[in-house]
């Protein structure tokens, strides 16, 4: 956005999405976020995440924006822009550092950070997060902000995101084409968390798992740190595919009836229930059996629930999950979700929508907007620690393929992460 714009204090969320894009426009004022503009449009040109028709994903970009400026009555210029895809790795790293005057400062905090981020990674990724999760001083560990502290050994640990370089080049190239500047990409799991999850949530240890059109997302937390992001390649389009088979419908169709009559749990489903069914082509309308299309969705949420239960058991934090799995994302919308998740997973499972935003709410309070949200409070974040201009600490890719590097503070990091 303009400067002008910016010592208004707005922000920008850009969700680019399988399915459709949204952008959400926040006037951010102390600790409150009120949602000013709200625009969306379908969305034909990314699979499971990653862009692969760049002209539709630049026409679904500039009608949702121009859909949210018309709302806001302010002119875009950037965004911050969420990221996703199989290409995304994440991984924990630590490292170490001597104290050189006893006493832990600023500059230490950020020798420790680079130290557990000097690592070599192939020349086709680049880094897109380093998140602290504790820092430890002489042994002592659990601690988030050693800043004045004693002690002669530094220990960090922290999470490490990285993507493909061309997926996201691709990504900024398309925001930059409809005239937007991304100001930083953001994991999508991690904007959709600071949207949906409480402090408490990530404290006792939960899971949250970010069910979109073509990728389902999943970050942990325990004791307020990150320890865990995946992205698989399994979301709602799946479910519209098996519908569209099942039953011998367009995939428009399918999508439709998916929304309107789709259940996820058969059980739920009374034996008499119907449906029509539009024909392909010029063939008459057909009734299909509700308990059908139960089924067919059924078969295809418990092949997800399966993966998602498999992701989350290999991470290793399993039996740290006091708070449970929180769903969010469209496909959860469907009638079932909760409930067979409940039977499948054994452990707490709810349904998130985005939280503590205020303004016309109305318009996002739904799961299918809780990744767009939380890149408005991601962005908002970064406007409050340097209202007048736009730093980041970790890597910025430009659509010229430059590497830019812009120095972030050390408080910035212990602020995201807490």
């Amino acid at each position: 956005m303009s400067k002008k714009d910016f010592r208004k204090e707005f922000v920008v969320g850009l969700d680019i999405g399988t399915t459709k894009v949204c952008c959400i426009v926040g006037e951010y004022s102390h600790d409150s976020l009120d949602i000013v503009g709200f625009g969306t449009a379908p969305s034909h040109g990314l699979r499971k995440g990653v862009v692969i028709n760049i002209d539709a994903t630049v026409e679904a970009i500039k009608k949702a924006v121009k859909e949210a400026e018309n709302m806001a009555g302010i002119k875009i210029n950037s965004a911050y822009v969420g990221i996703a895809g199989t290409h995304i790795k994440s991984f924990n790293s630590s490292g170490v550092v001597a104290v050189k005057d006893k006493e832990i400062t600023e500059q230490d905090i950020q020798r420790v950070i680079d130290a557990a981020k000097a690592i070599m990674i192939p020349q086709d990724r680049e880094v897109l997060h380093v998140i602290p999760q504790e820092f430890i001083i002489d042994d002592q560990d659990g601690i988030r902000d050693p800043i004045g502290m004693n002690g002669v050994r530094l220990e960090s640990k922290v999470h490490i995101v990285t993507g493909a370089i061309s997926s996201a080049q691709n990504l900024i190239k398309c925001a930059n084409r409809a005239g937007i500047q991304v100001t930083q990409l953001c994991l999508q799991p991690i904007a959709s968390a600071s949207a949906v999850l409480s402090q408490d949530e990530k404290e006792l240890g939960v899971a949250l798992v970010d069910i979109g059109g073509g990728t389902t997302d999943i970050a942990i937390f325990r004791e307020g740190a990150l320890l865990f992001t995946s992205v698989l390649p399994v979301g709602g389009v799946h479910i519209t595919n098996d519908i569209s088979v099942g039953i011998r419908a367009s995939l428009e169709a399918a999508e439709k009836i998916k929304m309107e009559h789709g259940c996820a749990m058969a059980s739920l489903v009374k034996d008499d229930e119907t449906i029509e069914v539009p024909a392909v082509g010029e063939g008459k309308v057909r009734v299909v059996s509700r308990k059908i299309l139960a089924q067919i969705i059924e078969a295809r949420v418990e092949e997800m629930y399966a993966l998602i239960q498999k992701e989350i058991s290999q991470s290793g934090y399993a039996e740290l999950l006091a708070a449970g799995v929180v769903l969010t994302g469209g496909t959860t919308l469907l009638q079932g979700m909760v409930e067979l998740g409940d039977f499948l997973f054994e452990i707490p499972m709810k349904r998130g929508v985005p939280l503590r935003v205020g303004g016309v709410r109305d318009k996002v309070n739904s799961p299918k907007y809780s990744t767009a949200v939380g890149l408005l409070r991601y962005g908002a974040t970064q406007l409050d620690k340097s209202p007048h201009h736009h730093s980041r600490s970790e890597s910025f890719l430009g659509e010229d393929g430059l590497v830019q590097k812009v120095g972030g503070t050390v408080k910035n990091w212990m602020k995201d992460l807490f």
